[in-house]
């Protein structure tokens, strides 16, 4: 068998795995959704249901329904970008979700009339963050291996710490988390994101990654070599695993070497995917920082290595949402896999015609736009986008 196979194969099982929750029943958590919409006020009103209504969302009468092309093109924006930067896709997909698609006002409205039906929407809408999040990971990670781009045993390290995070945090905040408080610290955790990247593009934070610096240029320039027609055989400068010890690993990548401890990745992992599992993210948008200021990777690596940690975190993450009856709307999910699916092969092939300088200021635009907006509107009151 070769080691092309035995990958896939291996790949294979993790997309099975991610797949699986949606032949789980869903009887008891239909009935959990009947019970919510019985408790909440009858009427037209806001906050209130008219039963008499079209089923919307989660087929709640009444609720959003969303623009089925909307939803499509947005998801492969969703897979690109977090193809692209290996982060940033659970934050444009809530994004979508919260205010592309208007669930975040309608889950807002039931915060006084009925907070169980408030709080089965905002979790309806954590767990489809990661099912998008899960997807574009999964084709992220085959693509990304493929091209030398995946530091194996550094994505191993930090998936083993985000399995804990990943399933302890549903198990005790499911049910238990307001729609505005969601917002609030979901906006507040990419605010600080952005503060962070911002600072690593002064000359001090860029003093201390001079390695990922070295073998981004080494990369980029290669690339550009290929672009002018040179024939350039990339396969030897991709990651070389050179030596590999409980305490100590070290690779190279385009003729720079890299080193690192497993533990510290293992224990970055848990906290960034209990973190990112409250919000309902897939953990990119940290663990792309975590690599490339802790660890010294370029953002050439980060993409592909971030991509296969968020991948076993979010399996461990959907199947405690689902234990826990998080309600799923299954047919809008499965539209959004398919534009997900196309953003995620196109992402790996165009990141590596983008400068690296060029991916970082595009990460922090959206950083401050998103976080300020969500951090005024849960907190202050008002939103500078509007929703």
């Amino acid at each position: 068998m070769t080691q092309s196979t035995k990958s896939f194969i291996v790949l294979g099982i993790l997309a099975a795995l991610l797949l699986t929750p949606f032949i789980l029943p869903q009887t008891a958590y239909a009935d959990k959704l009947t019970d919510a919409i019985a408790k909440t006020p009858v009427g037209t009103g806001k906050g209130q249901i008219d039963p008499k209504a079209a089923p919307g969302y989660l087929g709640i009468p009444g609720g959003p329904n969303v623009n089925h092309i909307v939803a499509f093109l947005w998801a492969v924006w969703v897979g690109w970008i977090f193809s692209t930067v290996g982060a940033f896709g659970g934050i444009m997909a809530g994004v979508g979700h919260i205010s592309i698609y208007g669930l975040g006002s309608y889950a807002g409205s039931f915060r006084e009339t009925s907070p169980v039906l408030n709080k089965v929407v905002t979790d309806s809408v954590r767990v489809s963050n990661q099912f998008l999040v899960g997807m574009s990971a999964l084709i992220s990670s085959i693509n990304y291996y493929k091209m030398g781009r995946l530091v194996v045993p550094l994505g191993i390290a930090l998936a083993i710490g985000s399995m804990g995070g990943s399933y302890l945090v549903p198990l005790l905040t499911a049910g238990k988390v307001s729609f505005k408080a969601y917002q609030g610290y979901f906006g507040l955790f990419v605010l600080l994101l952005g503060c962070w990247m911002l600072y690593e593009t002064t000359p001090t934070g860029a003093a201390k990654k001079k390695a990922a610096k070295a073998a981004a240029d080494a990369f980029e320039k290669v690339m550009k070599e290929k672009k002018a027609g040179a024939n350039v055989d990339t396969r030897d400068l991709g990651v070389k695993i050179v030596e590999f010890s409980v305490s100590r690993v070290r690779f190279t990548f385009y003729g720079v070497e890299f080193n690192f401890n497993p533990l510290f990745p293992v224990l970055g992992g848990f906290v960034i995917a209990a973190v990112a599992s409250f919000i309902g993210v897939g953990g990119g948008f940290l663990l792309v920082p975590f690599l490339t200021s802790v660890s010294g990777l370029p953002m050439y690596l980060s993409a592909g290595t971030s991509a296969f940690a968020v991948l076993i975190g979010m399996i461990t993450s959907i199947f405690s949402y689902i234990q826990q009856g998080t309600i799923v709307h299954w047919s809008l999910i499965g539209l959004e896999m398919a534009g997900i699916v196309v953003g995620s092969i196109v992402g790996p092939y165009t990141s590596k015609y983008l400068p690296d300088k060029a991916l970082k200021v595009l990460f922090i635009i959206l950083a401050f736009v998103v976080g300020i907006n969500y951090v005024t509107k849960s907190f202050f009151g008002f939103a500078i986008l509007g929703r």
